[in-house]
Order: structure tokens, then sequence, then C-alpha cells
């Protein structure tokens, strides 16, 4: 019979065995994750290329009538080439102090207008073109469609500028929310709605909207919570409320993160 010091020893040399086998895991994940990242980069930057490329050969036909992208998500979005991504770092959000979306509203000054009246969602082919939508910002209605799929909606992320309206709203058809501040905000106020969405990102577009009725916004397909001011985190609880509930919930169903 082995003593209690031999045994020791072997469930020593067993946790430590245990130990290495985790950490080999650990570093084959980190490995992948490394390689599964570069591939990505590779696949941005030949697809911004080829945008280049194309966007040089004077082959009219091809290039006069669909806006220039710097890269499609394929089947959920694109990004034109004139937005520009928001790679500021947010400030981390405090815990969420009230979970339900009308109390938070309520705490927070928001106007909840919520399962209004589907506007439509027909399709055409100018990216500028802005219908009569009936709320600001708009929650559904026609909007862009490009020739080729997933090229019409704006990709999931964050931007220091304002998308085509009917980008935009091609995104909420496939089930995101959008995330949206007037530029007018501070910096710091700025930076901790930009916190909210590096919290949670996979669903979710952020962008300035000078143009809308609030100081903060958040819409979704036939959904909208506008913050008249922004009130910190009441109305942080808001965004996260309300991303929680309606992400996904619209009437074309495309995965949230690729």
């Amino acid at each position: 019979m082995a003593t209690k010091r031999e045994r020791r020893e072997r469930l020593r040399q067993e946790r430590e065995a245990a130990e290495h086998a985790a950490a080999a895991s650990d570093k084959r994940r980190l490995y992948l994750g490394y390689a599964v990242a570069g591939v990505i980069v590779i696949a941005i930057v030949a697809g911004i290329v080829v945008a280049i490329s194309s966007g040089g050969s004077g082959d009219d036909e091809s290039t006069g009538d669909f806006p220039e992208l710097a890269y499609i998500q394929p089947e959920i979005g694109a990004v034109p080439a004139e937005m520009d991504p928001d790679g500021r770092e947010g400030v981390a959000p405090p815990p969420l102090e009230q979970g339900d979306l009308e109390a938070a509203a309520e705490a927070a000054n928001c106007d909840l207008q919520l399962d209004l009246k589907d506007e439509g969602n027909t399709h055409f082919g100018d990216p500028d073109r802005v219908p009569d939508y009936k709320t600001n910002p708009p929650t559904s209605g026609d909007h862009y469609a490009g020739n080729e799929s997933g090229s019409g909606a704006l990709a999931d992320g964050a931007y220091l500028n304002t998308p085509q309206v009917a980008r935009s709203v091609h995104s909420l058809e496939h089930g995101r929310v959008e995330i949206q501040y007037s530029p007018d905000l501070s910096e710091e106020e700025q930076l901790e709605i930009k916190g909210v969405f590096e919290e949670s990102p996979q669903g979710v577009i952020m962008f300035p909207n000078p143009d809308m009725p609030y100081e903060v916004a958040i819409t979704a397909w036939t959904q909208l919570a506008g913050c008249e001011t922004y009130e910190g985190l009441p109305t942080l609880d808001v965004l996260r409320t309300f991303r929680d509930i309606y992400r996904g919930q619209g009437p074309e169903f495309f995965p949230l993160s690729v």
C-alpha cells in the first residue's frame, strides 16, 4: 500500500500534468486566434486592393452605378469607402442598474416608441435616396440594396461619420440595433456610449447622427428609444436593455457574428 508521502507525490504529479496540458491547450487556441485574425486581415486588404484596382480601371459600366466599397461582410453588410471606423477605446460601463426597459426609459427621460407600424421594405438602387420615413431616426421602410449580396446594408461596427440612411435602415431589416448619438456630446460622453458598444458588439452599429431630435437614440426594426439628453448611467441602461431585447429581431434573419 502506498504511503501518504507517495500518494501526495502522485497527486502533485497529476496536478502538474493537468496544468501543463491546460497551458498547451490555451497556447494552441491563442495561435489559432492569431491565424484566424491573419486570414481576416489578408482578406480585407485583398478586398481593398480589388476595390482600388476596379475604381481605376476606367470601366464606367461597373463603377458608375454603385458606390465604392471598402469591404463587404458576406451576407451581412458593407463598409462604404467613405465610412471611417471608430477606433477609439470606450469606457467600460458600470454594472446595469435598471434592466426593465420602461423603467429605465422613465429614469433617463427617454421616449419609447415600440411596436411601430412597419413602413415596408422595398429595395431600391440609389443609396442617396431618403424616403419619407415616419420616425427620426427611422425604424423601417424602403431602403437601398446593392448589386452584391450583403452590399446594401451597413456592416456591424462603430463609425466616426454618419452613414446613408437608406443603408442603415437595411441593417435594421437584418436584425441590427443602431446606437446613434449627437456629435455635440463631449468626447467623454461619446466614449461612455462606445463602451456599451464594445461590451457586446455583435449585431450592433454605432455612429453619430446630427440630424435627429435626440442626444442619444437606439433603434431596431419598428422599435425606437430616443433620449433628449444624455444622463449617464440611466441612458446607458436604456441602451443595454433595448439592445438585449431587440437585437436579432428584424424581419430577415442574418447571423449576428461571422
